[in-house]
């Protein structure tokens, strides 16, 4: 993939992300785009964080002590997990569940 088709990509699936992010109760997390950075800060202070790198044409996802690699599927039109771990949308939506407490669909 070209450089270019990849910042483009990834840039549409994070600003996704953060709309989608800044309609949850502030008490629950603030979310924050910022230099190719997207930090998620949950009520206890923890912190998530998905960010670019280019170099690799991926989207790098971590929380606590793992992490996911994403790189782009075209055939599907999804940012998938190299290590066939899931989609983007549906692992973080697994993290939001699990420490929000409640279901979340992304």
């Amino acid at each position: 993939m070209a450089k270019d088709e990849y910042l483009q990509l990834a840039e549409a699936c994070m600003r996704g992300i953060l709309v989608k992010l800044d309609s949850f109760d502030p008490d629950e997390l603030e979310a924050d785009l910022a230099a190719d950075v997207l930090k998620i800060t949950f009520a206890d202070g923890r912190n998530c964080i998905l960010n670019r790198q280019a170099a690799a044409r991926q989207i790098w996802l971590a929380e606590g002590a793992t992490a996911w690699h994403f790189a782009y599927d075209p055939g599907q039109r999804v940012w998938v997990d190299t290590k066939g771990r899931g989609e983007l949308l549906g692992v973080l939506s697994g993290l939001l569940t699990k420490k929000l407490g409640r279901r979340v669909d992304l």
